[in-house]
């Protein structure tokens, strides 16, 4: 897979700058959230049993749930803020039937993962995925982050190498760095970020509510075809996360700076970016990061919003395929 041209792009992507406070967000849902199935675990590093509403304990005593589903060369995948393991039920189901196996978790703080004060930060976000990848002693896996996820496994790979990777995949992803700053000019202001904790903290379930309903989708764009249904679902998961980590996950996203980690980004990296993604603005996240990545491939959805992998699930869904299979 060869690298886009993308210099057609920046002059149209440079006037879209302007981020809609409700369009920050981590992942795209499909799957209506169900009660939460922990089990007893055989130790307290680690995995149960193979399967769904599995979960470990991290180091720190915090319960990550996990799902785990079918054989083969292992993908991890990584939801975004302020969703869950859910948001990746269409990857699951069809990389699975393809010969895969498939593990999603709930990033803690989220869905049916414990909820501790303290730890809503890359650097726990990514010990979290190491205890996870340890306790189901996973060998030569693919990583996959939408959004906010892809933060955690660029900051997985900056910490931890890539010895047990083999892949990358980001998919609307933050990194480098969302926040403008004097050597990031091209970011999203502070106040964005601050008018996204004023809302979150005043009435989440409303601020969800018009997320889902707006740009997470594009639902706000003319001839829109984002069902009712899949927003409903976007929205209870939301409702899943708690406050603390939904409150403190903005300045996490927003704020950390992945790009010594994308440095360190040897193996080879799929980024898959949609052209009119109004949280995760093209011209500062994907097209910066597919420069610094040594073994990047970059492909760029023509008109497609930050939850794609939901509103184009099946050219994702085959893209993913021919990366997983080396065909480009």
């Amino acid at each position: 897979m060869t690298r886009a041209d993308n210099s057609s792009y920046l002059p149209r992507l440079a006037s879209r700058r302007s981020v809609l406070i409700g369009g920050i967000a981590g992942a795209s849902a499909m799957a209506l959230v169900g009660s939460n199935p922990l089990a007893a675990r055989s130790d307290s590093m680690g995995a149960m049993t193979r399967g769904a509403g599995r979960a470990i304990k991290t180091k720190d005593g915090t319960e990550i749930f996990y799902k785990d589903w079918g054989a083969g060369p292992a993908i991890v995948f990584s939801h975004g803020w302020p969703l869950n393991a859910d948001a990746w039920d269409d990857q699951m189901f069809f990389m699975a039937s393809q010969g895969f196996r498939c593990v999603a978790y709930d990033r803690r703080g989220h869905g049916r993962s414990g909820q501790p004060w303290d730890g809503n930060n890359y650097d726990t976000f990514a010990g979290d995925l190491a205890d996870l990848i340890n306790a189901l002693r996973l060998e030569r896996v693919t990583l996959v982050g939408h959004s906010a996820g892809g933060g955690d496994i660029a900051r997985y790979v900056g910490r931890f190498g890539t010895d047990r990777v083999a892949k990358l995949v980001l998919v609307s992803a933050i990194p480098p760095l969302m926040l403008k700053t004097s050597a990031n000019p091209g970011g999203v202001p502070i106040e964005v970020f601050d008018g996204i904790r004023t809302a979150v903290a005043t009435d989440r379930a409303q601020f969800y509510r018009g997320l889902g309903d707006g740009p997470f989708y594009g639902a706000n764009r003319p001839g829109s075809k984002v069902s009712q249904g899949i927003k409903d679902a976007f929205w209870l998961s939301c409702m899943q996360v708690g406050l603390r980590a939904s409150y403190e996950g903005i300045k996490a996203f927003s704020e950390t700076d992945f790009t010594a980690d994308l440095r360190r980004l040897e193996v080879p990296t799929l980024i898959i970016h949609g052209e009119d993604d109004q949280n995760v603005p093209i011209a500062n996240s994907a097209l910066v990061s597919s420069k610094m990545i040594r073994k990047a491939s970059l492909k760029i959805y023509p008109g497609a919003p930050h939850g794609l992998t939901t509103t184009h699930k099946d050219q994702f869904n085959a893209d993913l395929l021919s990366f997983m299979k080396g065909v480009s």
